[in-house]
């Protein structure tokens, strides 16, 4: 890193901030408030008059003239809702990532280098022109010899030393940030900066982008819901990506898709229904669904671009999450706040009551409303607030998925601002649920785990003698009440193993009934349903008696 180009570098920056009048938004009423004075009176960079606008737009016209790495940073922030004032994040949102395009000669090199080819040999036809150019890259129209239409996203040159020196100064002023302003610290900057460098660099990498999209169209393989394009694998490398070009209209222009007969409200249904079964279904999410990114062909089907920011969940937050859903489309604000206090998403000694009614407070206003009457992002924004006062930190692995929902609430709005969220995710929640908790779970999960069972099971005999064994001989340093408790949880075990034993053996049989009898008639049927029902009442009673 050349430490001239980063002195330079670091003057701009003081002097944007400075202009902008940033200083005082952040250590305005910190003890460290007359470095503002004297970062004026000792620079004379900074002797022009300084910006008086309101601090929303002052914060947005800095991040814009500091170039588009300040400005990706700033479209990620405006999805931080439970970080940031309402009145900068919408400000936030009008950043715009436009770039002049590079030199096409530039283009091409990249393009043959990568390719390990030259223009003519990879592509029939080739536009020099591109249909766009973002901060990380730019598009060009092309064809294959195989004739298929595509488009060739080719990564901006020299743009990896420029992400590492402004990363750089963006770890060093959140730094400083954190030790000035002690309230800036459950903000947690250094982590927002970290995460957004991951996100940037992997935005960088076009096999990650590449594979990305692959990924989501094995899941949306037929459906009647999402379309994803084609990747070419041997056009295709990390700073190169060749996908099949689609023809569709941007989701933002509904006059021309009411002309086309497009139904908005059941585009604006499908668009929550896509949402749900990504973030629940495949647990693999598009979390950069903003209109420019999505199209609708003339089918009524979605189409989706852009793949480099994807998002999973444990299943640990997928579960919690869901319940958490359920329990706010019930009303059940209760159980809301024992998840909130069983994921530890706050303190454990949090008193469930009263964070039950801090959040009642939040969410009853908004039931029986359209969504043209409310706001969700304002809506979860006042509910880690809420949260926050009893001590909730922020989620990283949620960040994707809160960006995501109010792209969503954006598409609704947008298409229809009857829709009611609640009502069109509820029914979808629910059948999760089921599969997740209900007999076909009990099913998948005594097939996964049934060789597991099998093999470890001789071992159990072995192991129990060598503990006793060695309790006898004094080996073993154990007090009476431990070895009560061994004891117990022995005795435990071996009840949970006749039980699991007589579960399995009941499934077996409505299994072993069903191949023996292919066209089971509705006796048949019953039988085999009352079967299984008694192995998972003999599973949920294991389940109670072990906790």
């Amino acid at each position: 890193m050349n430490p001239i180009k980063q002195l330079f570098r670091l003057i701009k920056i003081n002097r944007v901030i400075t202009h902008y009048r940033l200083d005082e938004m952040v250590l305005g009423n910190s003890k460290y408030r007359a470095f503002i004075w004297l970062n004026r009176v000792l620079f004379p960079w900074n002797w022009r008059a300084t910006h008086q606008g309101d601090r929303g737009l002052r914060l947005r016209l800095a991040l814009e003239e500091l170039g588009p790495i300040f400005i990706k940073l700033g479209q990620a922030l405006s999805t931080r809702k439970d970080l940031l004032p309402e009145d900068i994040s919408v400000e936030l949102t009008k950043l715009q990532d436009d770039c002049p395009p590079f030199d096409e000669t530039r283009s091409r090199q990249i393009i043959e280098k990568g390719l390990k080819r030259s223009i003519a040999e990879a592509y029939a036809e080739f536009e020099a022109t591109p249909m766009a150019s973002a901060s990380m890259a730019q598009v060009h129209a092309a064809k294959l010899h195989s004739g298929e239409e595509v488009v060739v996203k080719v990564v901006r040159p020299d743009i990896k030393p420029v992400i590492e020196q402004d990363v750089s100064i963006m770890f060093t002023l959140a730094r400083l940030v954190e030790i000035a302003v002690k309230e800036s610290r459950r903000l947690h900057p250094t982590e927002v900066v970290g995460e957004f460098e991951k996100t940037i660099l992997d935005e960088m990498d076009m096999m990650r982008e590449a594979a990305n999209a692959a990924q989501l169209k094995r899941n949306f393989a037929d459906s009647d819901l999402l379309y994803v394009p084609e990747i070419y694998w041997s056009h295709t490398n990390e700073h190169v990506m060749t996908m099949e070009r689609i023809y569709g209209t941007r989701i933002s222009e509904t006059e021309k898709l009411i002309a086309q007969g497009i139904d908005l409200t059941d585009l604006s249904a499908k668009g929550v229904t896509i949402f749900f079964t990504q973030v629940f279904k495949h647990n693999f999410f598009h979390a950069d669904m903003h209109p420019g990114n999505i199209f609708v062909l003339p089918d009524g089907r979605y189409a989706a671009i852009d793949f480099g920011i994807m998002g999973t969940l444990t299943p640990e937050d997928q579960r919690y999450l869901a319940e958490n859903f359920l329990a706010f489309f019930n009303r059940d604000y209760l159980r809301v706040s024992e998840l909130h206090i069983e994921s530890e998403w706050v303190p454990k000694n949090t008193r469930v009551n009263e964070l039950e009614s801090a959040i009642r407070a939040v969410c009853e206003p908004i039931w029986d409303r359209p969504l043209k009457e409310i706001s969700f992002g304002l809506f979860l924004m006042r509910l880690f607030q809420t949260a926050r006062r009893f001590g909730m930190e922020v989620q990283p692995q949620l960040v994707l998925l809160q960006k995501t929902l109010l792209n969503i609430e954006g598409l609704g709005r947008q298409l229809d601002d009857e829709l009611d969220l609640w009502d069109t995710a509820k029914p979808f929640l629910e059948d999760w649920m089921q599969e997740r908790v209900g007999l076909k779970s009990l099913i998948k999960n005594t097939q996964r785990n049934l060789p597991f069972w099998i093999e470890n099971a001789p071992q159990l005999p072995g192991l129990v003698h060598s503990v006793l064994n060695k309790a006898a001989h004094g080996q073993l340093e154990l007090h009476s009440g431990q070895i009560a408790r061994l004891e117990k949880a022995l005795e435990n075990q071996a009840k949970q193993q006749r039980r699991r034993a007589i579960a399995i053996a009941l499934v077996g049989v409505a299994i072993y009934l069903e191949l023996q009898n292919p066209g089971l008639d509705m006796a048949g049927w019953i039988q085999a349903g009352l079967l299984i029902s008694a192995a998972w009442l003999v599973l949920k009673t294991d389940n109670l008696n072990s906790k």
